[in-house]
């Protein structure tokens, strides 16, 4: 297989592993909110996103983040010189710490599935901006390469994630306010 077609596999699977990674904290944050409700609703809803976030994480987001590191570790073994360049360097940092995330997002998954509901909605929706800025960090990061002013984008990291918290602040009043 060329390396393009390899390059295109590793995109696809990076795609879809960050979109499993985005739905299952907003199947958490369901499931906890979920923890509120009454009896019937609460199991009933309770059981179901259990069962979603199953099927999500077993069969679209493990899968995606093995192949998406498949295709990427064939890409390097066909052209080894990536790993001289510094950018790649910290992109791999970056998929490490996506790594790391998605073994913290194991382990709220295995006690959701236990009925160990640890965590509020709101502690899960900033959670799930860290997914987010590891997203925009590894773009920015693979597109510009060594063009990015790398004390620039720190800056720019450090604020995209203060307006994320804004954000999620901010949609925290408006929910409760119309509650």
């Amino acid at each position: 297989m060329d390396f393009l077609n390899i390059k295109a596999l590793h995109i696809i699977f990076v795609i879809t592993w960050f979109s499993g990674l985005f739905y299952i904290v907003r199947l958490f944050i369901y499931h906890a909110e979920a923890e509120k409700k009454g009896s019937p609703e609460k199991e009933i809803l309770q059981k179901q996103y259990k069962l979603m976030s199953k099927r999500l994480w077993y069969i679209i987001t493990w899968p995606s983040a093995i192949l998406a590191s498949f295709f990427a570790f064939w890409m390097l073994y066909q052209n080894p010189t990536y790993l001289k360049m510094p950018w790649m360097h910290v992109k791999l940092t970056f998929v490490l710490a996506l790594y790391i995330y998605q073994i913290i997002c194991h382990k709220i998954f295995i006690q959701l599935q236990n009925d160990i509901v640890k965590y509020s909605s709101f502690k899960l929706r900033i959670w799930n901006e860290v997914t987010t800025i590891i997203l925009f960090s590894i773009v920015f990061l693979v597109v510009l390469k060594n063009a990015i002013n790398w004390i620039w984008g720190v800056i720019g990291i450090i604020l995209f994630s203060v307006l994320l918290m804004f954000g999620v602040k901010l949609y925290k009043r408006i929910r409760n306010k119309n509650n």
